[in-house]
């Protein structure tokens, strides 16, 4: 299953805050920035959503600015289809090996670091593969509207009624 991660705030000095935000045993840094409104990846020319899923890949996720929505399937959690919400500032957001994930930044953009932890085998071709849900029926149907809700994190209820 996913999980929301704190971290801590250590030092405050005058207009300054240090944080830790230290991921322990990971291996590697991405940084993604969202120009404005982006989606990641983008949808087929169809119009399906399209996924990354990282078979030998833990993704730990912070917003540094902005915000970003994350769509998550996973077939072995008890509830498969989830949408969690990254705000600048907020928790560290770690997606488990194996779980389909997109993306969609708020209108002004985002930036987000991914300290990740990735297996000796994991080869970037392999794990940074898309995946239409259009070419796998499950996958298609869970994130349809005629299945059951997602479950929401990280939302704010006002903004919920908005939406």
């Amino acid at each position: 299953m996913f999980e929301l991660i704190p971290y801590q705030k250590f030092r405050d000095t005058p207009k300054v805050r240090f944080f830790d935000i230290t991921i322990s045993n990971s291996n590697a840094r991405d940084l993604v920035f969202h120009d404005g409104p982006a989606v990641s990846p983008h949808s087929a020319s169809e119009g399906s959503w399209q996924f990354y899923l990282h078979p030998k890949q833990e993704d730990n996720l912070l917003a540094l600015s902005g915000g970003r929505t994350f769509y998550l399937v996973n077939f072995d959690w008890e509830y498969p289809f989830h949408i969690v919400r990254l705000e600048s500032g907020g928790d560290i957001l770690r997606i488990p090996p194996g779980t389909f994930h997109r993306s969609v930044s708020d209108q002004d953009g985002s930036l987000v670091l991914n300290q990740a932890l990735r297996k000796a085998e994991a080869k970037v071709e392999k794990e940074f593969r898309v995946y239409n849900s259009a070419e796998i029926p499950r996958l298609q149907w869970v994130t349809s509207k005629s299945a059951p809700p997602p479950k929401l994190h990280g939302f704010d209820r006002a903004e919920l009624r908005a939406a």
